[in-house]
């Protein structure tokens, strides 16, 4: 009997020494915000991508994100890019919250490197935008609402960088980091008189691309960078007209040209996000119209979602 339980303890240590580790993709998408500006129950627009399972490059920090940071329980000590779309509330509105528990998340000193567009000065009824660069000043410069950040917990470093998003920017993608096989490229995107930037992470033979908040004047710069990308990220915040008004199609992107944008890029799985109401209250609809250009796998983003590409 000994020698029976003996045997019988040996298989199942083998069998269990057997069962394969989890894989982890190269790349994972962490969703802490699919909503917009308005209170509707979802955080603004923000997302965490992981890297190897690490958590390494923060895209945008709207309103609610870092309450779902918590709530997915992913740790910052690692985060050492962020990219911002544009500079509008929405995506923009926990900044201050986020580097600060960057701050005293981890042991030493905090260095990141920050991108977002430059900036526009307005004319008319047009708005003016600061420069990313100036922006992070504002916040966290010498002079700046949070100046004390720099050496609260440890000394913090934030490299801000501009990136061409005028009218006459670059129409090539241009690869604005790159180590360790890690590649991230950015292009200039359109959002009404909101400077804008499309950026694509590849590692290890995946992509996701952030079309960000776009209208049609950026529609054919998305298309160059999202070539056969893995996960294309689309903000979804209009019906196809006349079902949402005028106005926001001048900001936004709907869902036919969606469809077309993601089948002409060859696109391999589609996340909406940034989902109005009116989007969720039809997503039925948005989906069949987004269809009928776009065969492949549709997602509609939630609050705290993982998704790998």
């Amino acid at each position: 009997m000994f020698k029976l339980s003996f045997y019988v303890a040996l298989l199942m240590l083998a069998a269990s020494s057997s069962i394969a580790a989890p894989v982890v993709s190269p790349l994972e998408l962490v969703v802490l915000g699919s909503g917009g500006p308005g209170a509707t129950g979802r955080a603004g627009a923000g997302y965490i991508v992981l890297v190897d399972g690490t958590p390494r490059v923060m895209v945008d920090a709207g309103p609610g994100t870092f309450v779902r940071l918590g709530e997915a329980k992913l740790s910052l000590a690692n985060v050492d890019i962020v990219l911002l779309t544009h500079l509008h509330i929405d995506h923009t509105g926990e900044l201050p919250g986020f580097f600060k528990a960057r701050a005293v998340s981890g042991d030493g000193p905090v260095n990141v490197r920050l991108f977002g567009p430059t900036g526009h000065r307005g004319e008319g009824d047009e708005a003016t935008f600061p420069s990313t660069s100036h922006f992070i000043d504002l916040l966290f410069g010498p002079d700046g609402a949070y100046s004390y950040l720099h050496d609260f917990a440890e000394p913090v470093s934030i490299n801000a960088t501009d990136i061409d998003a005028s009218a006459n920017a670059s129409k090539i993608p241009k690869v604005i980091y790159s180590a360790q096989g890690l590649d991230i490229s950015a292009i200039a995107g359109h959002h009404g008189d909101a400077p804008a930037v499309i950026y694509r992470i590849d590692y290890h033979h995946q992509s996701i691309t952030f079309s960000g908040d776009i209208d049609a004047n950026g529609i054919d710069n998305l298309q160059r960078i999202a070539q056969h990308t893995s996960l294309l990220v689309f903000n979804s915040v209009v019906l196809d007209p006349p079902g949402s008004r005028p106005v926001l199609y001048t900001l936004h992107t709907p869902p036919k040209t969606i469809g077309v944008v993601a089948a002409d890029s060859g696109t391999k799985k589609l996340l909406l996000s940034h989902l109005s109401p009116v989007i969720d209250q039809q997503q039925a609809s948005v989906e069949a119209s987004i269809r009928t250009h776009y065969k492949g796998p549709i997602v509609f983003a939630q609050d705290g979602m993982r998704l790998q590409p």
